[in-house]
């Protein structure tokens, strides 16, 4: 039996090397091409491959939106995204989108088999380099994540002071009460929009209590 494989690239280079280096393993019959999404689909639908090798950007249907459409489908024929050096965010989608495997598109013949071996057998497959970028690039994103969620967080003196604003208080009212000088109250103000994200004291106290940060 040999396996069916669809080959998705709008470089015509890249397919090309990639149907010599299949066409040397009898295991393998690549039935189709494309090189954009839409097309992809179609020949998804009639011709019925084991694999799809697929690039990440294309013209009018990127890679991540033909896998988005093949998941709305049902269809959980195994693709193998085919990447190059700066597309670590797009692959860790592709992983949520269930990618079996990334293969640069100068990878070894080894690799391309090995990793379509995988995809047949289900599993997942990623190529140590690929793992550590995949790995390097989840931890800048949770890292970032949680700098975003601490700059969120308002000091007492802020939260106090919101409330104040949410009370109708003027800043110099504020600053007597806390015994502050008007201008700390007014860094304070520029802190608390900044960390929310908004450009007055009322978008603050809409936010603020829409987020559940303010209770009055």
């Amino acid at each position: 039996m040999k396996y069916k494989i669809l080959i998705v690239d709008d470089h015509w280079v890249v397919r090309e090397g990639l149907k010599l280096v299949l066409e040397t393993n009898d295991s393998y019959e690549v039935i189709g091409e494309a090189g954009e999404g839409a097309t992809a689909l179609k020949l998804i639908a009639e011709l019925q491959p084991h694999v799809i090798l697929l690039d990440l950007y294309m013209p009018q249907m990127s890679g991540l939106e033909t896998m988005k459409a093949l998941r709305e489908k049902q269809n959980e024929t195994p693709v193998i995204i085919l990447t190059t050096y700066n597309e670590d965010d797009l692959m860790i989608k592709g992983l949520s989108l269930g990618a079996k495997g990334y293969l640069l598109k100068d990878t070894s013949r080894e690799n391309l088999f090995r990793t379509i071996e995988s995809a047949l057998r289900g599993e997942t497959l990623l190529q140590p380099e690929i793992t550590a970028r995949v790995f390097a690039a989840t931890n800048k994103r949770e890292a970032e994540i949680e700098s975003h969620e601490r700059n969120l967080v308002l000091t007492d003196k802020e939260r106090h002071i919101l409330k104040s604003v949410a009370q109708g208080y003027k800043s110099k009212e504020i600053a007597f009460d806390m015994g502050i000088s008007e201008r700390t109250v007014k860094a304070h103000l520029t802190n608390i929009y900044n960390k929310l994200g908004v450009d007055s004291r009322s978008e603050a106290v809409a936010v603020s209590l829409e987020r559940g940060i303010l209770k009055l």
